[in-house]
């Protein structure tokens, strides 16, 4: 077994006990960081099969961005797990049952489109175009493949992340109660007297007595 089969092995052993402590952590945060773990582990696996753009974007995309949101939601909504896990035993069977499933199709999927004995070979140089010897790129011949080939689903995909986008936008800002928001229409058009009113009140207390001025007072008036 040659080193870099021994690699494979390690991040493959420490992904899949990443992934199964992702789902039996009984602290969420320590569910997110467990998947962080995952994904770290899968983007080493990705620089092995020497696809280096799917390593570093799946560092960069999931790790770097997505994973620490989630870290941060989780941390920041302050679940009790107390709650979370009333019912849990009562939907064990449909998520065995969702699990198997989603198994099954998985395995139909690898068992009968990767059936490779060893790993293609990727070209150092390759002839572009114009007939010129350039150095090989998976990131460039990815990029390729993504606005030619697959222009079509890659378009697809965008609409339905913008559709995910909005609905999520529309369901965060849907009218609540407990809402402060202020209309900003409202605030244009308002008026110096709709915000202050003089109101007269009757006393409630009678006035005091004027003391009687003091004699040199008097005197002083009286010069």
């Amino acid at each position: 077994m040659d080193v870099k089969t021994g690699f494979f092995y390690v991040f493959a052993l420490i992904m899949l006990f990443s992934a199964f402590r992702v789902i039996t952590a009984r602290n969420p945060v320590h569910a997110v960081l467990f998947l962080m773990l995952t994904f770290s582990q899968a983007a080493g696996i990705w620089l092995l099969l020497k696809a280096e753009f799917l390593g570093i974007a799946l560092v960069l995309v999931y790790l770097g961005a997505v994973m620490v949101l989630f870290l941060f939601v989780v941390m920041m909504l302050d679940i009790h797990i107390d709650s979370v896990r009333q019912g849990f035993w009562r939907h064990v069977p449909l998520a065995l049952a969702i699990g198997a499933v989603i198994t099954l199709e998985m395995a139909v999927v690898l068992f009968g489109g990767f059936r490779l004995s060893e790993a293609p070979a990727v070209p150092e140089t390759v002839t572009n175009a114009a007939g010129q010897v350039v150095q090989y790129s998976n990131t460039k011949v990815l990029g390729t493949l993504l606005y030619t080939k697959y222009l079509y689903p890659v378009e697809i995909a965008a609409v339905l992340l913008l559709i995910a986008m909005i609905a999520a936008i529309a369901l965060t800002l849907r009218e609540r109660k407990d809402s402060k928001k202020v209309d900003p229409a409202l605030q244009v058009r308002v008026k110096a007297s709709d915000r202050l009113k003089v109101v007269k009140l009757a006393p409630t207390q009678a006035p005091l007595p004027v003391e009687p001025p003091q004699a040199a007072l008097v005197e002083e008036v009286k010069a």
